[in-house]
């Protein structure tokens, strides 16, 4: 049948059903912003007292990461600075912490399932059959790990379709990459690009203005 849902729906779907795999117990929690930022509170005042925001910044920062597929002891190697030193390793910290409790956090719903498939190409296999075509909108607003979980559940047949605009996105801010739509030309060169510049909802002087 029809599955409709958001990246992170999809991810929380595969997590519960494959969750021994991922370390899991039944029952898992999902940390939200607050608890994130609790969390981390605790952890950064283990060193010294900090402010809300350094809590932001690193916790923006774990986000990012996470983001764009990079696991705590990558964010160490990579490192260029003590501030960037610091944040792998309460990354790592935090990462630990959130595994004893049981849980994960918002942006675990799309690192975790893409760390499951790079790793075990079985249930990769399983899933790519259980998703026989995709349909993804607003893909401008994609990350880095969500371009990497439609790569791989599409990959090598290209059952799907994306809908996007460029010019539209305004999430970079919170990982979001426009780049992604240019970069499906590369992945996939015999991708069919249909445009859409007929605009049939706004008035003559709101496409002037």
């Amino acid at each position: 049948g029809l599955t409709v849902s958001t990246f992170h729906t999809l991810g929380l779907t595969i997590i519960r059903r494959e969750r021994q795999q991922l370390g899991l117990k039944n029952g898992f929690s999902i940390f939200d912003d607050q608890d994130s930022r609790s969390l981390l509170t605790e952890l950064l005042h283990k060193d010294t007292d900090v402010g809300a925001e350094e809590v932001d910044r690193i916790r923006h920062q774990i986000s990012n990461w996470k983001n764009d597929l990079v696991t705590p002891s990558l964010a160490l190697s990579r490192a260029g600075d003590d501030q960037e030193v610091r944040a792998a390793r309460i990354y790592s910290q935090y990462d630990r912490l959130l595994r004893a409790y049981n849980a994960v956090d918002f942006d675990d719903l799309i690192l975790m399932p893409a760390q499951l498939f790079r790793e075990q190409p079985r249930i990769l296999e399983k899933w790519r059959h259980r998703i026989q075509y995709l349909l993804v909108d607003e893909y401008q607003d994609t990350n880095g790990a969500q371009y990497e979980l439609v790569r791989m559940l599409t990959h090598p047949e290209g059952r799907f379709t994306v809908v996007g605009d460029d010019d539209q996105s305004i999430y970079a801010w919170r990982g979001a990459r426009p780049e992604n739509l240019a970069k499906l030309q590369e992945d996939w060169p015999d991708l069919k690009v249909v445009k859409l510049e007929q605009n049939y909802r706004s008035t003559g002087r709101i496409l002037k203005a």
